[in-house]
C-alpha cells in the first residue's frame, strides 16, 4: 500500500534544495513543504518580500516561490520541528571535497550528511522516508541506514533520488525532467516518492532502480559530461594550432547520432559545484577498489580542465607583449556559467588568480555576482589588484584587453566601437566563450582571439 505523503522536510536551502522543493510545492499543493537550514541569513533571504533577493538566482524561480510561499512552501531554521512533522525528509546538504585527512583532494566530505542523518534519527516521530538528494559516493545510503537503524523504536526507509539539474535552467529541468531516478529497497517508499513526481512527470520518465545503481548513475552522469567538456577543449587547442575552427568541428561531430551535439562547446573549462567534485570522487572510488587505470583516466579529465584555464591566462600574457604587470584587463563574467550567480569552481577564479599573480589590474563585471562573493573567491592575494565595476564599458576604460569568461547574453551584444574607443591601444579581445561579435570587434580596431579558432 502506497503511503500518503502530507508533509515534507528538506534539510538544506541551497541551489538544489530550494528550487526542488519550490517546484514540488507548486505542483503538489496538498503537501506541506518546509525547507530548513541552520544558516539564518539564507533562510531570511528565502523569506524576503522582495523576490529579487532570493539567495539563489534561477530564471523563473521567483515566480514559483511567489506562488507557493506562505501557502504550502515554508523556509525555517526550526530544523527539529520540521523533521518531527515530516512523513518524508530530503537530505540536500553540501558534500564538498575533503581538504584534509584520508582522501583529501578527492573524497567527498560527508560530515553534513552524517549530521543530518543523526538529526533525523533523533527527531523523527512516525515511519519516515529519508531521501538522498545530495550527490553522494556509492554506498553512502548504507551509512545513513546504519545511523537510522540505531533508533530501535523508530522505522525508516532510505531512498536515493539524485538531482540532474543544470544551473541556469534548473526550473525548466525540474518541471520537464528527462528522467526522475528513484533507487531503493522498499517498494512502498519508492511508490510514495514516485506518486509525488507523477503529479507532473509522465510515468515512463520515472525510473526505478536499486540504491547503489542510483547513487552511481548520478556520479557517472556528471563525469561523462565533464569528460565531453575536457575533450572538446583539448580539440580547441588543436584547432588553434592548425587553423581549424572548433565550432565547425563540433557541429560536424555533433551531427553524428552516436555522439550528439550537447556539451561540445569549447570554453574556459567546467565549473560549478558538481563536475570537479564528482570526477575526483570517482577517482578516489576507483583507487579504493584497486582500479588504478580507471582512476588515472578520470584524473586526466580534471587535469585537462585545469590546463585549459592556465593556458588561457598564459595566452593573455603572451599576446600582451609578454607581460600584464600594471595593465588593466576587463574581465567580463565571473559566474561559472550564464543565468546563475554560482561561482563555485568557476573557471574565472583560476584564470583571474593567474593574471593577478602576473601583476594585472582586473576590472571585473558580472550581472549577478556580488563584490563580496568575488572577494571570497579571489581575496587580495597576488601582485596585481582587482575591482568590481558596474558595466562592461566601465571595465574597458583604459584597459589593454577584454576577456570574456561567462556566456551572458549581454556580452554577445556589446557595442565594440564604444568599448574600443575607451581602451588603450593596441587592444585585444580574448573571447573564451566564442560568443562575441568578432568581426565587429575587429572592425573597431581590436585584435581578436577566440577559443578554438585558428
Amino acid at each position: 500500500m502506497t503511503a500518503t505523503i502530507r508533509s515534507i522536510c528538506c534539510i538544506g536551502a541551497g541551489y538544489v534544495g530550494g528550487p526542488t522543493m519550490a517546484v514540488i510545492a507548486d505542483r503538489c499543493p496538498q503537501i506541506q513543504v518546509t525547507v530548513v537550514d541552520l544558516n539564518a541569513e539564507r533562510i531570511a533571504a528565502w523569506n524576503d518580500a522582495d523576490l529579487s533577493r532570493l539567495p539563489v538566482y534561477e530564471p523563473g524561480l521567483d515566480a514559483v516561490v511567489g506562488r507557493c510561499r506562505g501557502r504550502n512552501l515554508h523556509f525555517s531554521t526550526a530544523v527539529e520541528a520540521a523533521i518531527a512533522a515530516a512523513d518524508m525528509v530530503f537530505l540536500s546538504v553540501n558534500t564538498p571535497t575533503k581538504t584534509r585527512g584520508v582522501g583529501a583532494g578527492q573524497a567527498s566530505d560527508l560530515r553534513w550528511i552524517e549530521a543530518s542523518a543523526r538529526q533525523v534519527a533523533a527527531c523523527a516521530q512516525n515511519h519516515t522516508i529519508v531521501v538522498e538528494k545530495s550527490t553522494l559516493p556509492v554506498r553512502t545510503a548504507a551509512t545513513i541506514q546504519a545511523i537510522l537503524g540505531a533508533s530501535r523504536d523508530k522505522s525508516f526507509s532510505v531512498l536515493s533520488n539524485p538531482e540532474f539539474l543544470a544551473e541556469g535552467t534548473a526550473i525548466q529541468d525540474l518541471e520537464h525532467p528527462d528522467r526522475v531516478l528513484i533507487g531503493g529497497e522498499d517498494p512502498a517508499a519508492i511508490d510514495a516518492l514516485a506518486a509525488i513526481y507523477s503529479q507532473w512527470v509522465p510515468a515512463e520518465r520515472i525510473l526505478r532502480t536499486n540504491l547503489w545503481s542510483s547513487e552511481l548513475s548520478k556520479l557517472t552522469a556528471n563525469c561523462f559530461l565533464a569528460e565531453r567538456i575536457s575533450s572538446i577543449n583539448s580539440i580547441a587547442a588543436v584547432c588553434e594550432a592548425t587553423g581549424a575552427d572548433v565550432q565547425e568541428v563540433a557541429r560536424a561531430i555533433g551531427a553524428d547520432s552516436r555522439i550528439g551535439a550537447k556539451f561540445l562547446k569549447a570554453g574556459p573549462g567546467f565549473g560549478g559545484s558538481c563536475f570537479q567534485k564528482d570526477v575526483l570522487n570517482l577517482v578516489y572510488l576507483c583507487g579504493h577498489y584497486g582500479l588504478h587505470e580507471v582512476a588515472a583516466y578520470w584524473q586526466r579529465v580534471v587535469d585537462l580542465n585545469a590546463w585549459q584555464q592556465h593556458r588561457i591566462a598564459q595566452l593573455v600574457v603572451q599576446r600582451l607583449f609578454g607581460t600584464v604587470t600594471a595593465k588593466r584587463i576587463a574581465v567580463l563574467g565571473f559566474a561559472f556559467k550564464a543565468d546563475t550567480n554560482d561561482t563555485r569552481e568557476a573557471p574565472a577564479i583560476r584564470i583571474c588568480r593567474d593574471l593577478l599573480e602576473e601583476g594585472a589590474q582586473l576590472a571585473i563585471h558580472d550581472p549577478k555576482v556580488s563584490e563580496a562573493q568575488i572577494a571570497a573567491d579571489l581575496g587580495r592575494d597576488g601582485v596585481g589588484s582587482w575591482q568590481r565595476v558596474e558595466s562592461p564599458i566601465a571595465a574597458a576604460e583604459g584597459a589593454d584587453a577584454v576577456l570574456i569568461l561567462t556566456e551572458w547574453q549581454q556580452y554577445a551584444e556589446l557595442d565594440w566601437p564604444a568599448l574600443a574607443a575607451v581602451m588603450r591601444q593596441p587592444a585585444w579581445l580574448f573571447d573564451a566563450r566564442a560568443i562575441a561579435d568578432a568581426p565587429r570587434a575587429r572592425a573597431a580596431g581590436l585584435q581578436v582571439w577566440r577559443v578554438g579558432r585558428g
